[in-house]
């Protein structure tokens, strides 16, 4: 049973390029960096979401939304509470607010309340950015002093 079995048009040589990049960049990733490919895709996923209500394309609206939905609760079930339990508390109420409101935005076609959760998240994905390169310095900073013999760290 091939692809267009079901009136679906067999993916473009550009889409299998593209989906073969984004495997390999899912395969090769950190934790971190699976993260943050979470929160893109969470936003992506909502844009598209918010674009179809607008345009009362209401199945479109709906699988963004529901994607963006089960990436959240990815989000929210992959938070490792043994390393800060209090931060992680609040990252988990943070990603529960997305997902009611995600929730009760959808149901009553509320674009402008999606935009919010929208905004959040992009926010969200910009500070975990900033959490990565701050980790990657500090990683860096003390593995240079690591591999420094002591003559070196006197200059």
């Amino acid at each position: 049973m091939g692809a267009n079995t079901l009136n679906q048009p067999a993916p473009s040589p550009n889409a299998s390029k593209a989906n073969a990049y984004l495997r390999t960049r899912v395969m090769t990733a950190s934790q971190e960096e699976l993260r943050l490919l979470l929160l893109e895709g969470a936003a992506r996923f909502l844009r598209q979401g918010i674009e179809g209500l607008e345009a009362r394309d209401y199945e479109r609206s709906y699988n963004g939304i529901s994607q963006c939905r089960a990436i959240v609760t990815e989000l929210l079930t992959s938070v490792r509470p043994d390393l800060a339990p209090d931060l992680v508390e609040q990252i988990r109420s943070l990603y529960s607010f997305f997902y009611t409101e995600l929730v009760d935005a959808s149901f009553q076609r509320d674009a402008a309340r999606l935009r919010k959760v929208l905004d959040l998240l992009e926010f969200e994905r910009e500070t975990w950015t900033l959490a990565m390169e701050k980790a990657r310095r500090e990683r860096g900073s003390s593995s240079d002093t690591r591999d420094r013999t002591p003559v070196e760290t006197r200059a």
